[in-house]
């Protein structure tokens, strides 16, 4: 499975607390694979269109559980060119379809006239965790991200440049830097840096898919700075990585879960270094401490960090259970 396909597994799992939230995610997906047909007599007609299962089933939860309208889900055959299927939410009442299309502000009045919007109705994007789970809606609908290992590419793909310029500014209005690209007769958001990235699927609340990422990226990194170092003792060299993104591993694990400002003074310092010095052998991570200490000094130290992620992982696994 992909890594974006994982990515949108993992956010078809986070459930928005907030009943405006819930609201919000839907506006942000239908904003984006839904296609809405008005006909003679005021008729409307939605459906929504993913090749992502988990995504379908997803909002078919939400729908019913915001609205209490039952949408219908189609499973179809992709075409002959493509692989795999596509699964089709169908809004089967005229009236249950109105509904939904004016509480998230796509379908709007003017002049006496119905209308679809091009871009993103503002009312439902006031606070910022609504802004995060209309994001969340809009890469479910229509976002992408590369594999890390393969590069750094995360791209929403809209049908309009008024909504691609709605997209463009939401992402940035948490200090992210994208911007649209046109491609055929679609527009393009994107982000290339992996630091960008990382924030943008912390935003969305894919922590799971931001650690996988933040691993392979320092590995990456470690990986091509070994290429430029030469006479070095390869086997010792991927022992010290393995051990360094072991350690970054825990040290992100207790990041995401309890920050790791909470940690003794040593251990956070320890962990700052770390984080900071990924590339770092224990003696030369000893010695950028104040007062230094011994290579065994850090590595007692490191461990202590790695018991406690360990700790976090077993009370995460309880309670899955």
């Amino acid at each position: 499975m992909s890594f974006s396909a994982n990515t949108k597994n993992e956010l078809s799992r986070t459930e928005s607390e907030r009943k405006c939230c819930k609201l919000a995610e839907i506006a942000g997906f239908i904003r984006m694979c839904g296609t809405i047909k008005l006909s003679g007599g005021g008729k409307i007609n939605v459906k929504l269109l993913t090749e992502n299962p988990a995504a379908a089933r997803h909002f078919k939860r939400l729908i019913k559980d915001y609205f209490g309208i039952n949408a219908k889900l189609i499973i179809a055959k992709a075409s002959i060119l493509k692989k795999g299927h596509f699964y089709e939410l169908i809004i089967e009442s005229e009236m249950n379809a109105e509904q939904i299309l004016r509480e998230t502000g796509i379908l709007l009045v003017r002049e006496g006239c119905n209308y679809i919007s091009d871009g993103i109705f503002s009312d439902i994007i006031k606070t910022k965790c609504c802004k995060r789970a209309y994001l969340r809606g809009v890469f479910l609908g229509a976002g992408t991200i590369s594999d890390p290992e393969k590069g750094y590419h995360l791209e929403i793909v809209c049908n309009s440049e008024v909504l691609s310029s709605d997209v463009r500014k939401l992402i940035n209005s948490f200090g992210l830097k994208s911007k649209v690209v046109t491609r055929k007769k679609s527009f393009v958001v994107y982000l290339k840096e992996a630091e960008q990235i990382i924030d943008f699927l912390n935003i969305l609340g894919a922590h799971g898919q931001l650690l996988d990422f933040e691993n392979i990226r320092i590995l990456k990194e470690m990986r091509n700075k070994t290429n430029r170092i030469n006479n070095c003792d390869s086997a010792n060299l991927d022992k010290t990585i393995n051990a360094s993104a072991k350690q970054l591993e825990s040290i992100m694990l207790i990041e995401e879960t309890r920050g790791i400002a909470s940690l003794p003074d040593k251990l956070y310092e320890t962990a700052r270094l770390r984080m900071e010095n990924p590339e770092a052998s224990l003696i030369e991570l000893a010695e950028m401490l104040d007062p230094p200490i011994g290579k065994s000094g850090i590595n007692h130290r490191l461990k202590k960090i790695e018991e406690i992620a360990e700790k976090i992982r077993l009370m995460q696994n309880e309670n899955i259970k």
